[in-house]
């Protein structure tokens, strides 16, 4: 009997009723049945996940290999045990609440025995307003550089990888990292590939976002976390020499996964975890951050990590407070030098050198917006629309920038005006109409962030210099005293939606749009009538 074309191995712990959609998926793939082996490892559920997977292998004689485990706790130990009973030229690897487009596994196969690709990524979208880094997919490609693209910022397990290539070098997921051990593994396998594709014509992936996060993603611990960023930067750094090769895989670390442990939950845990985090990702600062990756992080990370090397705890924690609480601070303009006035600059009770907080020649500080209100309006074409009003910390923004700030929620573009200038800062006034929102959106919906953008921003202009070089700043548009507004309902087509801005965990502006289900109804429902007690 010939080896199938691709074996697919889901990792399964606690994931009804998701893993019914998963498994339709798998069975319903146009690659057919012959050219497909399923590999489902329980990794030990106490729910009826283990009942379900035997359930399908007995409707579907010969498509299944089911193997049962105890609990590991977490997915490397069990994606390492579906490998092993692999037998496909290449191998997918699915989340078990997530769920594949029916025509998905015949278009990846095709395009890696047509472009003689070892690994192959296929278009990734989100559902349940889950919210999917899309750089990577904003065309199809025969050949990505790991080094020159979007791609270590999309280092998840969810592609196809051809066997031989991970048989070859041992790539296996590391069994002593209970969050986050597709990264290492993902990353080997494009290090080591001779061709790595992009196909961006198909929604291959649907990344579900659990309402009820049992995901050990979701409910890791900062502590756990750090171990993890400790073990996979290690991990990065041993595999791949010095040098900028290096430092554009590590940026991302930095930008990612090392910033958001010091985001604004930081605050709410206990003393010991916080100096924990200040004093792990201190020595990360030390030994890994080089000149060229600080020069691609943005303005909030660079800060904080600096405090993380040159202050104290309360530094870190002051800074973090500021932004969460009241907002970017204003900007002080000394000769050709601007600074970032957080708590701690120029205290001389603190000692911290200026370094830290100057943001002079950081791009992103110039996109820096936080919004103050939100309110649907209607404009002056009868059309509703999402007004925000928000504070730059720059005084002389369009000055500052050379091109106009841009606002956009990811692809849809924002309709910007100045409304005042001074010296705290520069107020804007954004509007994005509700036909655009909706018009962009797919049917299971879509959460997109809100960002300011400044084009060809000019570092000398705005330190008052006479030439410079040109570079592009972008940031997330906070919210840390905005009220919420309430949602919009809209129709498209013979469906309903609903619009709502909401706050991600770190204060950052999203909008998101959903369709109305029988199911949201109810739940809206439930909440309404539960009885006061």
């Amino acid at each position: 009997m010939n080896a199938p074309d691709v074996s697919v191995v889901v990792a399964v712990y606690n994931t009804m009723p998701y893993l019914t959609r998963c498994l339709d998926s798998l069975v319903a793939q146009t690659i057919g049945p012959d050219r497909l082996q399923i590999v489902a490892v329980d990794d030990g559920s106490t729910d009826a996940s283990g009942t379900e997977l035997d359930r399908y292998a007995a409707r579907h004689p010969g498509r299944f290999t089911v193997i049962h485990q105890a609990n590991s706790g977490g997915p490397a130990a069990p994606f390492n045990r579906g490998l092993d009973a692999a037998t496909g030229r290449y191998v997918f690897f699915v989340g078990a609440d997530d769920h594949l487009g029916p025509d998905a596994l015949r278009r990846l196969v095709e395009a890696a025995d047509a472009w003689e690709s070892d690994v192959v990524l296929g278009r990734v979208v989100g559902v349940n307003s889950r919210h999917i880094y899309q750089d990577i997919f904003a065309r199809t490609q025969v050949d990505v550089d790991l080094f020159d693209s979007p791609l270590p910022r999309s280092l998840a397990n969810t592609k196809l990888f051809r066997r031989e290539l991970l048989e070859k070098y041992g790539i296996r997921y590391r069994e002593d990292l209970p969050l986050g051990s597709d990264l290492p593994f993902t990353l080997e396998a494009c290090y080591r590939a001779r061709r790595i594709s992009v196909l961006a014509d198909y929604d291959f992936y649907y990344a579900v976002r659990r309402h009820s996060a049992t995901n050990i993603t979701y409910l890791s611990r900062h502590a756990d976390r750090l171990r993890t960023v400790e073990a996979t930067t290690a991990f990065v750094a041993e595999l791949i020499p010095a040098g900028r090769q290096r430092d554009a895989v590590l940026a991302r670390r930095f930008d990612h996964e090392i910033a958001k442990l010091l985001e604004d939950d930081l605050l709410g845990l206990d003393r010991e975890t916080q100096q924990l985090v200040h004093d792990g990702i201190g020595r990360l600062v030390r030994a890994h951050l080089t000149e060229g990756i600080a020069a691609q992080l943005n303005a909030e990370t660079r800060i904080r990590l600096a405090l993380t090397r040159d202050g104290a705890l309360d530094d870190l924690l002051a800074v973090i407070r500021q932004d969460a609480r009241a907002g970017v601070p204003a900007t002080v303009v000394e000769g050709d030098r601007r600074y970032a006035a957080y708590p701690g600059f120029r205290d001389p009770a603190r000692g911290l050198p200026d370094a830290c907080f100057d943001v002079t020649t950081v791009p992103d500080w110039y996109a820096k917006l936080d919004a103050t209100a939100l309110a649907w309006e209607t404009d002056e074409r009868g059309e509703k629309v999402l007004t925000v009003t928000a504070v730059s910390p720059v005084p002389d923004l369009a000055a500052a920038g050379g091109e106009p700030v841009t606002v956009s929620a990811e692809e849809i573009p924002g309709e910007v005006t100045t409304v005042d200038q001074g010296a705290r800062g520069t107020t804007l006034r954004i509007r994005f109409r509700a036909t655009d929102l909706l018009a962009g959106t797919g049917s299971t919906g879509q959460r997109r962030a809100v960002s300011a953008q400044v084009g060809d921003f000019d570092p000398g202009r705005a330190a008052g210099a006479a030439t410079a070089t040109g570079a592009a700043g972008s940031a997330a548009v906070r919210a840390p005293r905005v009220r919420a507004t309430v949602p919009l309902v809209r129709r498209r087509g013979a469906r309903l939606y609903v619009v709502t801005p909401v706050l991600d965990a770190s204060g950052r502006l999203m909008i998101s749009v959903v369709p109305v289900t029988a199911a949201r109804v109810a739940a809206q429902l439930r909440r309404t009538l539960r009885p006061i007690r």
